[in-house]
């Protein structure tokens, strides 16, 4: 069995040891490089590209949202998932936006650490359910509104594509799996998320966390 390669960032050292033995009693998970800093820790991802990156929004120097960043685009090939203590929608939000696949609460890493590795390794997304009741408001779309359309108004390769992206998959990962082009995908979801108004990948995961497409990876 290969084992998921994990990295792992937080300027605490005794929030980093826990984590570490935590995931080192996971027999299919590797601990192969730790950083207490953003700099550190971009050093430490490009040099040993792990499978999934675990960054502390809160980190010195250039903090974890600006090192998200500079992570999809200098190594993008490394899932990223946010540990943070913070639930507002401001952080969400920005490291979303970011590129990350997962949002853990720190209070919750106890429990649910290695379900959301696993859930983002799979090529998936996982939100704290906590963060998802915050985000889900903003998520509803208001089929009132002139020119916005209910999900019922999708078609049905359209509602599966879209399914696709808010948990997390890339154009070509759905396109593989739907025996389709990348263009076939790309013009579904264009579609879509016209219908819908959405204009973000943080919209189409809220949506997605509205339709309870994301509730498989949660649990």
């Amino acid at each position: 069995m290969i084992p998921i390669r994990i990295t792992l960032a937080d300027d605490h050292p005794l929030v980093l040891a826990g984590m570490k033995a935590l995931l080192e009693r996971v027999g299919d998970m590797e601990v192969v490089g730790e950083a207490t800093d953003a700099e550190t820790a971009l050093e430490v991802i490009a040099r040993e590209t792990p499978d999934i990156a675990v960054l502390d929004i809160s980190l010195p120097v250039i903090g974890g949202i600006a090192l998200a960043h500079r992570i999809a685009d200098k190594v993008p090939s490394v899932r990223m998932l946010a540990l943070t203590v913070h639930e507002d929608r401001a952080y969400v939000e920005p490291m979303m936006q970011a590129g990350v696949r997962g949002y853990l609460l720190k209070r919750s890493a106890a429990e649910d650490l290695v379900r959301a590795i696993r859930a983002i390794a799979e090529g998936g997304v996982y939100l704290d359910p906590a963060v998802a009741e915050k985000v889900l408001p903003a998520a509803r779309v208001d089929e009132s509104t002139p020119g916005k359309a209910s999900q019922h108004e999708l078609t049905p390769r359209e509602t599966e594509v879209l399914r696709f992206i808010a948990q997390g998959f890339s154009n070509k990962e759905i396109a593989g799996r739907l025996d389709v082009s990348v263009k076939t995908i790309e013009t579904h979801k264009s579609r879509a998320v016209e219908k819908l108004g959405l204009s973000t990948r943080a919209d189409i995961v809220r949506f997605g966390v509205s339709q309870g497409w994301l509730g498989d990876l949660a649990k």
